[in-house]
Protein backbone atom coordinates (compact mmCIF):
# COMPACT_ATOMS: atom_id res chain seq x y z
CA UNK A 1 0.00 0.00 0.00
CA UNK A 2 1.28 3.51 -0.81
CA UNK A 3 1.41 6.05 1.77
CA UNK A 4 1.38 9.50 1.40
CA UNK A 5 2.91 12.62 2.96
CA UNK A 6 1.85 15.87 4.45
CA UNK A 7 3.69 19.34 4.26
CA UNK A 8 6.61 20.18 6.84
CA UNK A 9 5.27 21.50 9.41
CA UNK A 10 6.72 24.58 10.44
CA UNK A 11 6.20 25.58 14.41
CA UNK A 12 8.20 27.65 16.96
CA UNK A 13 11.01 25.91 19.09
CA UNK A 14 9.05 26.13 21.95
CA UNK A 15 5.67 24.19 20.69
CA UNK A 16 7.86 21.49 19.17
CA UNK A 17 9.51 21.46 22.58
CA UNK A 18 6.63 21.34 24.28
CA UNK A 19 5.25 18.07 22.05
CA UNK A 20 8.14 16.63 22.49
CA UNK A 21 8.47 16.72 26.19
CA UNK A 22 4.86 15.03 26.47
CA UNK A 23 5.71 11.97 24.20
CA UNK A 24 4.84 8.32 25.28
CA UNK A 25 7.18 5.66 25.76
CA UNK A 26 8.16 4.80 22.10
CA UNK A 27 6.43 7.47 20.36
CA UNK A 28 8.14 9.75 17.92
CA UNK A 29 6.60 13.20 16.51
CA UNK A 30 5.61 12.23 13.57
CA UNK A 31 3.00 9.26 15.12
CA UNK A 32 2.19 12.05 17.69
CA UNK A 33 1.49 14.46 14.56
CA UNK A 34 -0.57 11.86 13.15
CA UNK A 35 -3.00 11.10 16.19
CA UNK A 36 -3.63 14.36 16.54
CA UNK A 37 -4.49 15.17 13.04
CA UNK A 38 -6.74 12.06 13.03
CA UNK A 39 -8.36 13.24 15.90
CA UNK A 40 -9.18 16.83 14.73
CA UNK A 41 -10.55 15.22 11.40
CA UNK A 42 -12.83 13.40 13.45
CA UNK A 43 -13.85 16.07 15.87
CA UNK A 44 -14.91 18.12 13.01
CA UNK A 45 -16.90 15.23 11.31
CA UNK A 46 -18.78 14.22 14.34
CA UNK A 47 -19.36 17.95 14.59
CA UNK A 48 -20.77 18.66 10.67
CA UNK A 49 -22.87 15.55 11.56
CA UNK A 50 -24.01 17.07 15.02
CA UNK A 51 -24.86 20.18 13.59
CA UNK A 52 -26.66 18.38 10.05
CA UNK A 53 -28.62 16.40 13.00
CA UNK A 54 -29.66 19.65 14.53
CA UNK A 55 -30.61 21.60 11.56
CA UNK A 56 -32.81 18.46 10.66
CA UNK A 57 -34.17 18.65 13.89
CA UNK A 58 -35.56 22.34 13.86
CA UNK A 59 -36.44 21.91 10.00
CA UNK A 60 -39.21 18.62 11.57
CA UNK A 61 -40.30 20.82 13.92
CA UNK A 62 -40.94 23.40 12.02
CA UNK A 63 -43.09 21.30 9.32
CA UNK A 64 -44.82 19.30 12.63
CA UNK A 65 -45.08 22.22 15.08
CA UNK A 66 -44.09 19.63 17.41
CA UNK A 67 -41.92 20.94 20.29
CA UNK A 68 -39.92 19.64 23.33
CA UNK A 69 -39.69 21.74 26.70
CA UNK A 70 -36.28 21.75 28.06
CA UNK A 71 -37.57 19.41 30.80
CA UNK A 72 -39.06 17.16 28.23
CA UNK A 73 -35.75 16.81 26.64
CA UNK A 74 -33.61 16.72 29.89
CA UNK A 75 -35.75 13.72 31.32
CA UNK A 76 -36.02 11.64 28.07
CA UNK A 77 -32.22 11.95 27.85
CA UNK A 78 -31.84 10.82 32.14
CA UNK A 79 -34.12 7.70 30.70
CA UNK A 80 -31.31 6.91 28.18
CA UNK A 81 -28.56 7.80 30.87
CA UNK A 82 -30.42 5.01 33.66
CA UNK A 83 -32.01 2.67 30.67
CA UNK A 84 -27.69 2.12 30.36
CA UNK A 85 -26.12 2.83 33.47
CA UNK A 86 -24.64 0.02 35.09
CA UNK A 87 -26.33 -1.84 37.61
CA UNK A 88 -25.61 -0.26 41.39
CA UNK A 89 -24.37 -3.39 44.02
Amino acid sequence: MKTATLPSLRVEPELRQAAESVLEKGENLSALMEKSLRGEVNRRRNQAEFIARGLASRDEAERTGVYYTVDESLARLDAVLAKHAPDKP
